[in-house]
């Protein structure tokens, strides 16, 4: 897990602070803190946000549920990583009750049987969202193409791009 908060001078220049989130990691921010994350195939990244607050997170799962549990890695898995954002949200001074939620990927690249790992990830998102309590308020889930995010916590926007189509500002 990564926490950043708000920015970074340099010289004279204060710009946001820029967080590459990794396959199966999770990372909170503040402020102007920018999150992303890149290839997202089948797999599903869940942006939470508190906007009166300032603080968010990004997570990049692989599969849906971590059923024996999660060996260290809980952010692997859709709903242990839901619940440890969670948990590093409020560490960081998150209002539980303010919270929302944006899913994006999910995609059946390679099975368009209708039940794949991709689609499974996207139901496990709703399911564990649901359950805790968070709305999504925004989704682009599925389909064919893959897809990479950008996370702006200064204006609660979730950018999505893929090959395919033009970005997305959920």
């Amino acid at each position: 897990m990564k926490v950043y908060d708000s920015t970074r001078t340099t010289g004279q220049e204060t710009t946001p602070d820029r967080l590459a989130v990794g396959i199966a990691e999770y990372a909170v921010g503040t402020g102007e803190a920018v999150l992303t994350t890149s290839g997202l195939g089948s797999c599903v990244g869940i942006a939470i946000y508190d906007r009166p607050g300032g603080v968010g997170g990004l997570l990049h799962a692989m599969l849906p549920h971590a059923e024996d549990g999660t060996n260290g890695a809980p952010a692997k898995y859709v709903d242990a990583g839901v619940e440890a954002l969670l948990a590093e949200l409020a560490s960081a001074g998150a209002d539980r009750d303010a919270l929302d939620a944006k899913i994006a990927g999910g995609s059946d690249m390679l099975d368009f049987s209708g039940d794949s790992i991709g689609s499974r990830n996207v139901a496990a998102a709703r399911e564990t969202l649901e359950r805790v309590d968070v709305p999504i308020v925004a989704e682009d889930a599925g389909g064919d193409q893959g897809r990479s995010l950008r996370f702006a916590l200064a204006e609660g926007v979730l950018e999505v791009k893929s090959a395919r189509e033009d970005p997305l500002r959920l």
